[in-house]
């Protein structure tokens, strides 16, 4: 029930400020899992019509924090500290998804990997992919 709710405000945190403004939704949380969606808007194209690649550089990011913020205590935040992301082919279509995955569980410093998709008619091809370091950080009461 703890880990039903500490999902619960999770789903809730990570839409905020500029990730709001981008238009991002949360569409499942696990223990070390963030998977988020973008519906695509005329406001998140570059010059040829492809998503751009500022955006989801942004939701790489922000899901890979998210997944990292699944695994700590609640008295903590999650920064990034480092990432590194790869384009495969120029996002297109309906929407994105990002999923994101902790692949590394240290005291201090996580490692999440984020898979980006664009999504068309319920098909999904594999866009881009990073690799976030993060720190947990413990808040100041």
């Amino acid at each position: 029930m703890e880990n039903k709710k500490r999902f619960e405000f999770l789903q809730k945190d990570y839409i905020q400020g500029f990730s709001e403004y981008c238009g991002f939704e949360v569409l499942r949380v696990e223990d070390g899992f963030f998977e988020s969606i973008l519906k695509i808007q005329p406001g998140h194209l570059q010059q040829d019509g492809f998503v751009h690649a500022g955006v989801i550089a942004a939701m790489a990011d922000h899901t890979a924090g998210y997944a990292a913020f699944t695994i700590v205590p609640q008295d903590h935040r999650i920064l990034t500290i480092e990432f590194k992301i790869n384009y495969f082919k120029p996002a297109l279509g309906e929407s994105i998804i990002c999923r994101s995955r902790v692949i590394s569980r240290g005291k201090t410093i996580i490692v999440s990997e984020s898979e980006i998709f664009s999504r068309n008619k319920n098909q999904e091809k594999l866009v881009s992919k990073a690799t976030v370091t993060l720190m947990s950080v413990l808040l100041d009461s």
